[in-house]
């Protein structure tokens, strides 16, 4: 029996594993996207999704130290994600579209990366 006052042992939020499959659905949908039939709007709203699955890949231990195509990925990240180079209102809807497949493109790889890491158990 336990006690409101008892401590129970639940995960913090940065010991959860990362949602490879939310991940994945957000990805395969903005990259499924066609400009030709998509609108701003529609493009606008994947983008804080997708910045926020690359901020929790960057935050996993994903080998960037030992590997250097990793460590071009989060170069690559952090580029992205500087707010100085996000769309703004000023830019053009192209420039919105492929923006986020910029950014569903390379959480793909580091989410790659991610389950490899899993699978062999390094992090």
């Amino acid at each position: 029996m336990s006690t409101v006052t008892e401590k129970h042992n639940v995960p913090s939020v940065d010991d959860l594993p990362i949602d490879v499959e939310l991940v994945e659905d957000s990805t395969n949908s903005t990259l499924l996207m066609q400009l030709a039939t998509s609108t701003r709007e529609a493009i606008e709203s994947k983008t804080p999704i997708l910045v926020s699955h690359l901020q929790l890949l960057l935050v996993e231990e994903l080998g960037a130290d030992e590997d250097p195509e990793v460590r071009e990925m989060f170069s690559k990240a952090y580029k992205l994600l500087d707010l100085r180079s996000r769309p703004t209102n000023e830019t053009t809807t192209f420039g919105v579209f492929f923006f986020n497949r910029d950014l569903a493109l390379l959480a793909r790889q580091l989410l790659w990366v991610y389950s490899q890491r899993r699978e062999s158990g390094e992090s």
